[in-house]
């Protein structure tokens, strides 16, 4: 690993340097757009997360209800059920044999290696609990097996998501800013600092880490707890990271940054 420090006067165009340098403050912007999107929903789902959370059963005026803020309890009987491709991952899909309420009408996605996915077979009866219009739950036989896309796992997702777009707007900011100053010393006919090469292998830091905490933070933790303990651990382990990986030097760049 080696540390590219030396100035140099380089060939160039200050018109292409200009552009360059044009080029990445139009990356900023987007990618600054793109972190306020994913930011703004933040409040909403860690208000959801907790209203989900502290959801009891339902009684029986807001049983009918699919859009009831507490868990209801729908029975029916299972019409298919197979494993199917979603996507690129095989689930085990069961649906109900209509008429049944909201949400449980839609296809309920089951673990291809759960419990529930060596039972459930058609024409058996099986419970579902559902929270607002969300399918939360499947029970058969005693067993229950929980369902992916719960309230209490979107609000650090959509951390993770705002992080890994506003740090490497915060890096092509910095490459515009450089990269003006490059064009002004390529006018002038004066020395500047070489680019750094930062290609796809050295995004890891930037992009996946911050996924990556959010992912873990959301199953240790829960709501507002959750999110800030995702910008923490980020913030603690984005600037070396990031650092690490302009420094890493690699035989041939794929990509290159200021």
């Amino acid at each position: 690993m080696t540390v590219r420090t030396a100035w140099r006067a380089a060939p160039g165009r200050p018109r292409e340097a200009w552009l360059r340098a044009v080029a990445w403050a139009l990356l900023g912007v987007v990618l600054l757009g793109l972190a306020v999107a994913a930011g703004v929903p933040v409040r909403e789902r860690v208000a959801d997360e907790e209203a989900f959370q502290g959801a009891r059963p339902c009684g029986s005026e807001a049983a009918a209800e699919d859009t009831a803020d507490c868990l209801r309890t729908i029975r029916g009987t299972v019409l298919s059920a197979e494993p199917v491709k979603s996507g690129r991952v095989m689930v085990f899909r069961v649906r109900l044999r209509g008429p049944v309420p909201a949400p449980a009408d839609r296809p309920l996605d089951l673990d291809t290696h759960g419990d529930l996915s060596e039972r459930v077979k058609p024409g058996d009866e099986v419970e579902v609990t559902t929270w607002r219009n969300v399918q939360v739950a499947v029970g058969h036989d005693g067993r229950s097996e929980t369902l992916p896309g719960l309230p209490d796992e979107k609000a650090t997702m959509l951390v993770g998501l705002a992080l890994a777009c506003a740090w490497p707007a915060i890096l092509a900011f910095i490459a515009a800013f450089r990269g003006a100053g490059r064009a002004r010393c390529l006018a002038a006919g004066r020395p500047f600092a070489p680019r750094v090469a930062f290609g796809p292998a050295k995004c890891i830091g930037v992009v996946a880490l911050p996924i990556t905490v959010a992912i873990l933070a959301g199953q240790v933790w829960d709501a507002w707890t959750a999110v800030a303990t995702t910008v923490v651990i980020w913030a603690a382990t984005a600037l070396p990271a990031t650092v690490a990986g302009m420094l890493w030097d690699r035989d041939e760049p794929r990509g290159t940054a200021d």
